[in-house]
Parts: structure tokens; C-alpha cells; sequence
């Protein structure tokens, strides 16, 4: 178990290139995999995470040399053996939806992180389609990995996701391009668009509703394409967060994707008096340029939660600066992540000296309290780890977080960053 150290009291200054977007990552693999032909992909995220998603797609078949995915269903087949996807619930999730399409038999397994994640969430709408999905039911009616996917032969279906997750959405999409007739996919709080957006980019049969919370997808071919992954915006927001607390600092930000619901976390830190300022780069990308400013706290809950899930751990580490009580709630999907995140936040933060209570589906948070440096824990978690490193930039003294080596599912370049924004 490696750890890293962080010394509080210094501003950063600087400007930071965060890694490719992780989720935009995954779905680049994947239809790149489908398309009959060679896709060129610059700027895919250099977390493990998207690493386990592209050895599966070459397990599968498809063969990726550097930026180039050559694909096509003609040359795809059943992996040889089970499919490693390490601690990545993104990917052992849309990677069912992708082999549920196929007559194959593919078990996908996992580390013990995601041997806790909770797969009935798919395997209930991939089963009404036709395939089999088997797993461990630990708990009455909940399945876990690892999972065992029988595909092929699949019929479209109308199915309202039950939780609020666009990884379910896209596992439900990705199999209904190889389902007879239509497969609709409907949403009561919209998520993150990518495989919808993706798709319609590859030439899909794919039409979104006008208010974007319904999406129907038909049986059809995807085509090769050209793709430079934007910066990831959950990556940013560590910075972001960072340059807001850390008294003196002024950090740029190149360009991050803000479609749609990814900027929540901008909205969030904006109410708290955040100093953010967007400069747009394109249709949706755009450069955060952020100075310290003085924080108050802010409720964070409802619609707005699905897209902030990712960015919850460092706006607790916001509102444990900001003056007053900030409360997150509707965040009960935080407890299935890498870790239970709502519990490893709220005892992490505590040991650096904040008042944060876990509550539910939630946290409370009364912030103002000075933090101490200490010793913490990332828990296996990535995004642990980067919220303690930015809360130890303003605590007084060193805090050393074991468990640092899980930085890398996302950021592995994330303490090199640090140092070169210090210098």
C-alpha cells in the first residue's frame, strides 16, 4: 500500500490539463469495437479503469493499436476466458449491455469493490430483453459479480430506469443495438448523455426526446469515427474545488466537456460564492479559470444530485471550509461506489478535524472548523483519495493518505499535477 503526503498552507498557481473524460472514455471502446472498420481515438483517459474496458473489447476481438480501434461485429467473439474489469462498476456494467447482444456465454468478474456493487439494476432490464444474466445474491433480490451473461437473441423493451444512472441507460442502449424493434429507455431525472450522444455520432438509429429523458435506439450498424475525448469535468472539479479553498491560488483549467449533466458541481460551488469563471471552447467544452474566494455553505439535493454523484466527496471537503451548515442529501447511490462514500467521507474528513455527520442518504456538514493534518484513508476509493488531498491543502501540518495507489483507476498523474501547481 503506497501513501502520499501533503504539507497544507501553499496556493496554487498554474495551469492543469486534466486526463480524457472517463465515461466518455468507456463508450469510445466500446462502439469503437462495433464499428466495421478503424476508429481513430485521441485523449482516452489514462485510468486503470478505461485500461480494463479496452482489454475486454481486444478479449472480444477488436484490436487497438495506440489511438486506432479497429472493430466490427463480424469479428468479434466470445472471450476465451473471464473478463477482468478490476474495480470498475462503469465498466463491468456497460460491458453486459455490449455482450448481451451477441450469442455468447462471457462471465465478467471484478476485485472485491466490485464484487459489492449491485448488479440487479441491469440484470432485471437485460433479462426482460431475453438474456441471461446470473450472479450471487448475497442480499434477498440483489445480484452481485461476478455475472455470468447469456446474449443474443434479444427483443426491444420500454423500460423507466428505477434509479437515476446513466450507466444502466447505457447498458439498456448498448444491447438494444442488437435488439429486434425498438428499445426505449426512459428517465425521470435526466444523466449523463454520452452513449446517446455517441451513438447518433456513429450512426446509429437513436432519437432522444425533446426534454432528453427518453431515448429510443433500433438494431443498426455503427460506423468508424473520429473522436478527441474532451478533459474529464469530475477530474476538474478536484482543482476547482482546490484553487477555491486554498487562500492565494488561481488555477486554470484547459478545456473540460459541460454537457449536459456534468457542470452541476460549477453550479454548487457558484451558490457557495465560488470565483469561477467559464471561458466556452467549442459546442460544450470550456476552461475553468478559478480563484480562492471565501465559501458559505448551500444545500445540495434533489434533481441536481445524479449529475454531482461523482463530485459529492470534494464539495463535502467546500463545505467543510465554508462558513455554516451545508446538508447533501438524495446521495443514497454514494453507498454502492468504491467505497461507501457517504461513511468514508464523513470519518476521513472527521480525522482531519471537520463536523461531518453521514445521515441517511446523505451528509451534514458544519463547516469553519480549522482542519489539523493527520493520518487518513482512501478506503480502495479514487476519488477518496483526491478529496483528502485537496482537504490536507488547507489543513495545518502534513497529512499522509494511505491507500494512495487508488488514484490511479482515474488520475494517476493527478500528484504530479499537484506538485507542478505548487511550484
Amino acid at each position: 500500500m503506497t501513501a502520499f503526503e501533503v504539507t497544507g498552507g501553499r496556493p496554487l498557481r498554474g495551469s492543469v490539463q486534466v486526463p480524457g473524460d472517463k465515461s466518455i472514455s468507456h463508450r469510445a471502446v466500446l462502439l469503437a469495437a462495433l464499428a466495421e472498420g478503424t476508429s481513430t481515438v485521441t485523449g482516452l483517459s489514462t485510468g486503470h479503469d478505461v485500461v480494463r474496458t479496452a482489454t475486454a473489447v481486444q478479449a472480444f476481438g477488436a484490436s487497438i493499436d495506440g489511438e486506432r480501434i479497429t472493430g466490427g461485429r463480424r469479428r468479434l467473439h466470445a472471450a476465451h476466458s473471464p473478463v477482468d474489469v478490476g474495480n470498475s462498476g462503469t465498466t463491468i456494467r456497460l460491458l453486459s449491455g455490449f455482450c448481451a447482444a451477441f450469442p455468447w456465454r462471457t462471465v465478467l468478474s471484478g476485485d472485491d469493490s466490485v464484487a459489492r456493487r449491485p448488479m440487479d439494476r441491469i440484470a432485471i432490464p437485460l433479462r426482460r430483453m431475453g438474456a441471461g444474466v446470473e450472479g450471487t445474491e448475497r442480499e434477498q433480490g440483489v445480484l452481485f459479480p461476478p455475472l455470468t451473461v447469456t446474449g443474443g437473441g434479444l427483443h426491444g423493451i420500454d423500460y423507466r430506469l428505477p434509479v437515476a444512472s446513466a450507466q444502466v441507460k447505457g447498458a439498456v442502449l448498448l444491447a438494444g443495438l442488437g435488439a429486434e424493434g425498438e428499445t426505449v429507455v426512459r428517465e425521470s431525472v435526466g444523466t449523463r448523455r454520452h452513449t446517446e450522444e455517441m451513438l447518433a455520432a456513429c450512426g446509429a438509429d437513436v432519437e432522444v426526446s425533446a426534454d432528453g429523458l427518453t431515448t429510443t435506439v433500433r438494431a443498426s450498424e455503427v460506423h468508424p469515427f473520429e473522436l478527441v475525448v474532451p478533459g474529464d469535468p469530475s477530474q476538474a472539479a478536484f482543482w476547482v474545488v482546490a484553487a477555491c479553498v486554498a487562500p492565494g491560488s488561481e488555477v486554470t483549467i484547459e478545456p473540460v466537456y459541460l454537457g449536459p449533466a456534468r457542470a452541476g458541481f460549477l453550479d454548487v460551488l457558484r451558490r457557495m460564492g465560488a470565483d469561477i469563471e467559464v471561458e466556452p471552447v467549442g459546442s460544450s467544452d470550456a476552461r475553468l479559470h478559478v480563484r480562492s474566494a471565501p465559501l458559505h455553505a448551500t444545500d445540495v439535493g434533489g434533481s441536481e444530485v445524479p449529475g454531482l454523484v461523482d463530485e459529492i466527496p470534494v464539495l463535502a471537503v467546500a463545505a467543510a471550509v465554508a462558513e455554516g451548515v451545508s446538508t447533501f442529501s438524495d446521495a443514497g447511490e454514494l453507498r454502492v461506489k468504491e467505497s461507501d462514500r457517504l461513511t468514508t467521507v464523513a470519518g476521513e474528513l472527521t480525522a482531519l478535524g471537520a463536523e461531518v455527520e453521514a445521515r441517511g442518504d446523505g451528509m451534514v456538514v458544519t463547516g469553519g472548523a480549522p482542519l489539523q493534518g493527520g493520518l487518513v484513508r482512501a478506503h480502495g476509493d479514487h476519488r477518496v483519495a483526491m478529496a483528502l488531498a485537496v482537504a490536507a491543502l488547507v489543513a495545518d501540518g502534513t497529512t499522509r493518505i494511505e491507500g494512495w495507489e487508488a488514484v490511479a483507476t482515474s488520475y494517476p498523474g493527478f500528484e504530479e499535477d499537484l506538485h507542478r501547481l505548487w511550484e
